[in-house]
């Protein structure tokens, strides 16, 4: 009996159980009148007031010769008849109304049958579920077989390195006698690492489809539950799986959900969370490498996770996925231009050097901007203006069309992103200015982009110094042409002050504090970290610390307004060429500045 037919038949058995109920609760219709008394009717009948009377069952309507009508009940009385024809009185009898057979039916047999069925469809619910009602303790894993569409080394692009370190894996899988003759053991569990968006889940299903192997994909929080043990369950179910399925390739996706340090918590109960994770290390641990299965994880919060996870034996071998270089980036956009018509001006090599920074995860959202930006224009293919537009609107927000500024505002923010922008060119090492706008964009009402040539790992002090320069020119700028201040320099201010601290507390670029490291980062407690492990500061160095991260800003602020003030026929051509055209790009920008007698002077400012 299939589940259609099964709650056809329970629904059928609860509607005849609510008939039965309606029948046998519902109040018998009441005459329209208020009945009378059978003494009272009698008298009427005495004085030969009864014209007609209609009887049916023991209930008595009668008409009276005014036209009145009463009703009344009565009992055994087999005289009735007989005074009723002496009076002359016209006698209508009804007959009694049976019930329908089947409420007489749901009457007698209706509490049994409604007993028999419900029992029956519990007994086959227990019966036929069971299982599902365990299956709590089942691995949520979804298994992809070669069958389906594989993912190989050919579409992940940008990850050079990592892919070298898995390729072990691959040839493992194929011919896993290669190693085992020589004594050599495969890493039981490989961990991913790297920031969000970088291609951790994109390469483990490029192991997967390059061995030809099943590829059990489950995420960290599907294994923990609010039932206890429901988590270890699911971890031995899904071993389970792997060994029926060997050789084949587990992947746990963010695994720090449940792979957290142990000991969490201000309790440090024994938790559902945790009990996963001693399953899921016995499990590691527990199962040979030669049943052909590999453990995969991924995640972007390495510094959470239990030692006893990462040591060798259970995740052998660490994969870091980094963000792409030049290189990797221009690979990345090849693979995703594969299917999108673009234009022979298109140059992916200047679109790869203009988006330092992005992950393989933007590239993608990039490449698709511009598709979207393209057909909204009707375009037969993408063009390298399409591009730019996409690249504006992912790194600076869409532009704010709706936000009308006054003129005021407008000429306000002008000088503030040209006081940005003309320290960004006048002071040497800085990254070059992409473009600038006065287009409110995102949160911002204006915007000053700087793209560096070539990919940052580190940065001098030298940079650090011009970098909160540059962020100080808005507020100068509208200090030394307006005589007054506004808050859109906030965020400048913010951003400074954070980036000097730094520089005094964690890098050690202040002369006077020298190369010591001031306020070691407070873990959570409810990552298991010990919070008495920070570096305490007595109230003096604190004060210190304070009076040298306000003397570099300070300090800064004086260098940017002395620099501003000497170049402030430049500063007023750069904003009145923004009031103008709203937007202006690096040649622009160059062409403003060589019309003075900027370039030559850059070289002498220090």
């Amino acid at each position: 009996m299939n589940s259609r037919v099964k709650n056809l038949l329970f629904w059928v058995v609860v509607g005849l159980f609510m008939i039965l109920l309606f029948n046998l609760f519902t109040v018998p219709s009441q005459p329209l009148e208020e009945p009378v008394i059978f003494s009272e009717f009698m008298l009427h009948l005495e004085r030969g007031e009864i014209a007609k009377v209609t009887m049916k069952d023991n209930q008595i309507s009668a008409v009276l010769k005014d036209g009145t009508r009463i009703n009344t009940f009565t009992v055994e009385y087999p005289d009735l008849v007989k005074a009723l024809r002496e009076k002359g009185v016209q006698i209508e009898a009804k007959p009694p109304v049976d019930s329908p057979w089947y409420i007489t039916f749901l009457v007698t047999w209706g509490p049994f049958i409604l007993f028999l069925g419900l029992w029956f469809f519990l007994m086959r619910q227990m019966q036929m579920g069971g299982n599902r009602a365990m299956s709590f303790g089942k691995s949520r894993a979804r298994m992809l077989t070669e069958d389906k569409k594989k993912v190989t080394f050919a579409d992940v692009a940008g990850i050079d390195e990592a892919k070298d370190e898995v390729v072990e894996i691959i040839d493992f899988l194929k011919d896993p006698q290669k190693f085992q003759k020589l004594g050599g053991r495969i890493p039981k569990g490989v961990l991913i690492i790297g920031p969000p968006g970088t291609g951790k889940t994109l390469l483990a299903k490029a192991i997967a489809g390059e061995a030809s192997v099943p590829f059990f994909f489950i995420s960290g929080s599907d294994f923990v539950e609010m039932f206890v043990g429901v988590g270890a369950s699911r971890v031995r179910d899904l071993f389970e799986q792997g060994r029926k399925h060997a050789p084949c390739i587990i992947f746990i996706d963010e695994i720090d959900a449940v792979g957290r340090l142990r000991g969490a918590g201000l309790g440090g109960g024994h938790d559902e969370r945790e009990q996963t994770l001693n399953q899921l290390l016995v499990e590691m641990d527990g199962f040979d490498t030669t049943e052909g299965v590999i453990l995969v994880a991924a995640t972007n919060r390495p510094d959470v996770l239990d030692p006893a996870l990462l040591r060798p034996g259970r995740f052998d071998r660490q994969v870091m996925v980094n963000h792409p270089d030049i290189k990797g980036r221009v690979e990345i956009l090849k693979v995703h231009t594969k299917k999108v018509p673009i234009a022979t001006d298109v140059n992916l090599e200047q679109i790869g050097r203009g988006t330092p920074g992005f992950s393989g995860a933007d590239l993608e959202n990039l490449v698709n901007e511009a598709a979207l930006w393209a057909a909204r224009l009707d375009k037969k293919v993408v063009e390298l203006v399409d591009f730019e537009n996409a690249k504006d609107k992912v790194m600076m927000g869409v532009e704010r069309k709706s936000l009308v500024l006054s003129e005021e505002e407008k000429r306000t923010t002008a000088y503030h992103e040209a006081g940005h922008a003309l320290m960004a060119k006048l002071l040497p090492g800085t990254d070059p200015v992409h473009k600038v706008t006065i287009i409110p964009r995102g949160r911002s009402m204006g915007m000053t982009m700087q793209l560096p040539t070539d990919d940052r790992h580190s940065y001098s002090q030298e940079f650090l110094f011009n970098t909160l320069s540059i962020l100080l020119g808005g507020r100068v700028a509208e200090e030394l042409v307006f005589k007054d201040v506004t808050t859109g320099a906030g965020n400048d201010i913010e951003r400074a002050t954070d980036l000097a601290r730094k520089m005094v507390c964690e890098w050690g670029m202040s002369a006077k504090l020298g190369p010591v490291t001031f306020g070691k980062k407070e873990a959570e407690v409810f990552l298991g970290r010990e919070i008495s492990q920070r570096h305490e500061i007595s109230d003096q160095m604190a004060l210190e610390i304070d009076y040298e991260i306000k003397r570099l800003i300070v300090e800064s602020y004086d260098r940017t307004k002395r620099v501003l003030t000497e170049h402030i026929h430049t500063l007023r051509a750069l904003a009145e060429a923004l009031l103008e055209k709203e937007v202006l790009d690096s040649l622009e920008i160059d062409q403003i500045i060589n019309s003075g007698t900027i370039v030559q002077e850059a070289a002498q400012i220090s």
